[in-house]
């Protein structure tokens, strides 16, 4: 295979290639930490998009309530159209041991079938940026002294198509210095990326009557405030001493009945936050003739089905991290749809 071929050959042969490495015993190395406490380490593994080269994030969570999403529990939309979590950032992936072994094992799989004179390629490129080019000899002197930062996925939004939108090459920073890229990772960065990891309970309204309700007869709704409280999500970068905590509050409750032939309470079908810190008022003997502060009144029967009441929870986002920083982040909404039967209220004449 000559040069041109094996170039040819070689962009549908780099996935293989990088699932290859991930399985090579030895390709990852510990780099040097700070104040020589415990090594800080990339996880050396990854793959490619193209030319760019992707590590593998070791980004963690915890939640208020586990380390991962309970059952019943949903993701926030932000209310703002214009902005979403990242959908990849940079990070410290490799340190010099670990991108030179990289490429000291990619050409060791020469022998394998399929690969040929490909992997010989790769190692040439990555040898002309990274030991002989803008970088020398790997930064191997360097070792310990700071780390290559390549790109990252999103776990959370791998089909978002601003995923591949990092394409940056791994690229050195030494240790203690701050990466002039806005999309280095950072406090703000995993706090954003922990609003999707908040456990937000499923949205379900109790109501009174329960099950099925009358034409005319106000319903109350509200949610129980035993699910719907403060929860947080924690997202951190071990090593780096990079931790950012997501807190969401619930503050207001829309109700949208399902038909035009209704009216909510209030009018607007916007339920606030309460001085007690609930949303609706739960119903209690001696409120019949009352009007519920948060519910829906029918005015036609849903005959054999039911309406589709659809409950929607705004929730109130800030962040705040081990170095002081913090900010709020755009209100997120999840609701869901519940059915509700409405019977005519029967009377008989004697």
């Amino acid at each position: 295979m000559n040069q041109r071929t094996a170039r040819r050959a070689l962009t549908p042969l780099v996935p293989l290639v990088a699932l290859c490495l991930a399985a090579v015993p030895g390709a990852a190395y510990a780099s040097g930490g700070k104040g020589g406490g415990k090594p800080l380490e990339g996880s050396g593994k990854g793959g490619t998009n193209g030319r760019t080269i992707y590590a593998e994030s070791k980004v963690v969570t915890v939640t208020g309530g586990g380390t991962r999403k309970q059952p019943g529990t949903g993701t926030l939309t932000p209310t703002d159209s214009d902005w979403t979590p990242p959908a990849c950032w940079y990070e410290p992936a490799f340190s010099p041991k670990q991108l030179a072994g990289t490429v000291k094992a990619l050409r060791g799989l020469e022998s394998l079938p399929f690969i040929g004179g490909a992997a010989d390629v790769l190692g040439d490129a990555l040898d002309k940026r990274y030991k002989d080019g803008e970088y020398k000899n790997y930064n191997l002197d360097k070792q310990g002294k700071g780390m290559f930062w390549a790109a990252v996925k999103n776990k959370n939004r791998l089909d978002d198509p601003e995923v591949n939108s990092c394409t940056k090459p791994p690229f050195w920073v030494d240790e203690g210095d701050t990466p002039d890229e806005p999309l280095a990772i950072s406090p703000r960065i995993l706090a954003a990326y922990a609003y999707d990891e908040l456990p937000i309970p499923g949205t379900e309204v109790t109501m009174a009557p329960a099950g099925e309700t009358k034409v005319n007869l106000p319903t109350w709704g509200w949610l129980d405030r035993t699910k719907f409280r403060k929860v947080s999500a924690t997202a951190s970068l071990p090593g780096t001493g990079l931790s950012a905590t997501t807190t969401a509050e619930p503050v207001s409750l829309r109700i949208e009945p399902g038909t035009k032939d209704a009216r909510t309470h209030p009018a607007s079908g916007e339920c606030a936050l309460g001085k007690d810190g609930r949303i609706g008022e739960p119903w209690a003997r001696g409120k019949a003739g009352k009007t519920p502060p948060c519910g829906v009144e029918y005015l036609r029967s849903s005959g054999d089905g039911a309406y589709a009441l659809k409950a929607t929870v705004t929730w109130k986002i800030r962040w705040t991290s081990t170095n002081g920083a913090g900010a709020d982040l755009p209100d997120g909404e999840f609701g869901a749809d519940q059915d509700v039967v409405v019977k005519e209220i029967q009377a008989v004449n004697r």
